[in-house]
């Protein structure tokens, strides 16, 4: 086929899909000459040329292609021609195979609308596409849709999948991306990954994409000297050519101040808002995109490209989420000041490594309750909204750590010692303030570690109905799904019981105060329980036990313990007007509140 001679001119980038033909615009400013190549014109580089644009784009319409072909840029720099997939491609045949043209606006979504919950009321299972249901082989997003019913059912309200822009080979955790805007075809593409989204929405389950922009690659890198032109014998024009360049995965960083790479990583953030229906994005490693070497704040153009993305969500999707991977404990990368990043939350550090410390040591005397206080006080800018918080993440079960059960107990990973802490790091999660995570089958007692080619063992989830059933509990009134624990979802919290002797804490939460909102939360990390034990109580009146992590319902390995509702007495204890003397069980967490 052939240019027409009174070509329309789209706007846009990559292949534009026209009535009759495809509109094709592609910057490479280095470059003597480009044509498009393809299955409609028989792949000849001279078939059709793009004309110069000016500032570097090229830009041709050819009529003929269309939906379905592969295509690619036949570029020239200096005596070389070559080939390069399109960087704006929607789909690839593989990571080192060819574009294809896709119709953005072709899928039927069927009135489908986002369905990001309030971020105080957001519960996240965090899941890898490849390993979490893989019917055979390789895991897909079909499979992922078979699993929805059970996420719904555990409770969870949003999915956070790990990367899915097309990454080389069929295996990987995603984080090597080779082609940013292409959905990983091993998955099943772009329309199934639309699928997925659809129906999570059905269900009311809210999807939120991992995406990487700290590196791209580094192997099967169509960017790399896309259009020939590098210097220093680094990457050329979409990275860095200068030692600003140079990452944990290689000399791959993209070029936070050129004004084309700036917008081609914003347009692809906001393309999986605009054209997948996401209701949330978590950026990849942002120490490295607001620092060469992951400490400080040296590259302020890669800041103020994050507040450019942030801020571009909050204006066209407001209510949806937008969350950093950053773990130093920056205030900046949170909330809305002039210097800060602008993400909602940011995973906390300060609460998963002093949480998993206090459940996998062996030796009760060296549980610092002090340091499990600290975090559950922990905020960002006084807002411990502005934290995600988990004891299991794809990062804290590999890269030589395991999945907590077999930190706790290598040898009897599914044993009391096992289900006893894990569980009650897991009440922690939930009823500590900020945005909790779980990792996938970790209501499972999922065991191990967690790799690109070791898929769940699904069987647990039968062998652990009940681990389940207590992760669902907790989910429920985590949400106030029964309507007496709205607390939960509040900002309210006072520590007012820290006993490094008997190795209990308490505290206190609440949204506005009052019954069927102030929740009472007594964790005991020792392995003796405590019986009798008197302890401080905000209000008088009958405290209802809401759970009781130690209930035999969860596991035949638990004992049971005998605890029971309180009616606290008006004596002062711990800094509080009431106080109590209850009992708790091992490794127990308790959840109180009043009737509404």
């Amino acid at each position: 086929m052939s240019q027409s001679p009174t070509q329309p001119v789209f706007d846009g980038m990559g292949a534009i899909v026209g009535p009759d033909g495809c509109g094709f615009r592609v910057w490479a400013p280095h470059a003597s000459a480009v044509s498009v190549v393809g299955d409609f014109n028989a792949w000849a580089a001279d078939a059709d040329p793009l004309a110069g644009e000016g500032n570097g784009y090229w830009y041709g319409y050819v009529s003929g292609a269309g939906v379905g072909h592969a295509y690619r840029y036949s570029l020239t720099h200096g005596d070389e021609t070559f080939t390069r997939v399109d960087p704006y491609a929607l789909e690839v045949t593989n990571s080192v195979g060819n574009g294809v043209i896709c119709d953005a606006d072709g899928f039927d979504w069927e009135g489908d609308q986002a369905h990001c919950p309030p971020h105080h009321e957001l519960v996240i299972y965090e899941l890898h596409i490849g390993t979490f249901a893989p019917d055979l082989g390789v895991g897909d997003f079909a499979d992922a849709v078979g699993k929805l019913d059970y996420l719904k059912e555990l409770g969870v309200n949003a999915i956070e999948i790990m990367p899915i822009s097309e990454f080389a080979g069929d295996l990987s955790w995603g984080y090597n991306p080779a082609h940013i805007f292409a959905v990983e075809s091993a998955y099943g593409g772009p329309d199934a990954f639309k699928t997925l989204v659809k129906e999570a929405h059905r269900r009311g389950i809210a999807v939120i994409q991992d995406v990487v922009y700290n590196h791209f690659g580094p192997s099967d890198l169509n960017l790399w000297r896309f259009d020939g032109w590098s210097e220093n014998d680094k990457g050329g024009i979409y990275f860095y050519n200068d030692e600003r360049s140079a990452t944990p995965w290689g000399d791959t960083r993209p070029d936070y101040g050129r004004e084309e790479v700036r917008r081609f990583i914003r347009d692809n953030a906001l393309l999986w808002l605009r054209e997948y229906h996401v209701d949330g994005l978590r950026l990849d490693m942002t120490p490295y995109m607001r620092s060469v070497d992951g400490n400080g704040f040296g590259l302020e153009e890669g800041m103020s490209l994050m507040r450019w993305i942030t801020d571009s969500v909050r204006e066209e999707f407001p209510g949806r989420i937008v969350i950093a991977e950053d773990l130093h404990g920056h205030d900046r990368m949170t909330g809305q000041a002039s210097d800060a990043a602008g993400f909602h939350a940011q995973w906390d550090a300060a609460f998963v490594h002093p949480v998993r410390a206090a459940i996998i040591v062996a030796d009760d005397d060296q549980r610092s309750m002090g340091s499990v206080a600290d975090a559950v006080r922990h905020a960002f800018n006084g807002d411990a909204l502005q934290r995600v918080i988990y004891t299991e993440s794809h990062d804290e079960v590999a890269n030589g750590s395991a999945r907590v059960p077999h930190e706790i107990d290598a040898a009897d990973e599914t044993g009391w010692w096992a289900q006893k802490r894990s569980t009650l790091g897991g009440g922690l999660v939930m009823t500590a303030p900020g945005v909790p995570m779980i990792f996938q089958g970790q209501e499972a007692l999922e065991g191990g570690w967690f790799s690109d080619d070791d898929p769940l063992d699904w069987l647990r989830a039968d062998d652990f109905h009940g681990i389940a059933r207590l992760y669902q509990d907790l989910i429920d009134l985590r949400l106030n799904r029964g309507g007496v624990t709205r607390g939960l979802t509040g900002s309210g919290l006072n520590v007012f019981h820290v006993d490094e002797d008997a190795k209990v804490i308490a505290f206190q939460r609440w949204a506005e105060h009052g019954p069927g909102d102030d929740v009472v939360v007594v964790a005991n990390f020792h392995r003796d329980a405590r019986e009798r034990y008197r302890i401080g109580w905000p209000a008088g009146g009958l405290w209802k036990l809401r759970f009781n992590s130690d209930a035999s319902a969860y596991s035949a390995a638990f004992g049971d313990f005998p605890t029971f509702d309180v009616e606290p007495f008006t004596e002062e204890e711990d800094g509080l007007a009431f106080h109590t003397d209850l009992s708790i069980g091992p490794y127990s967490l308790l959840i109180y509140s009043q009737d509404a």
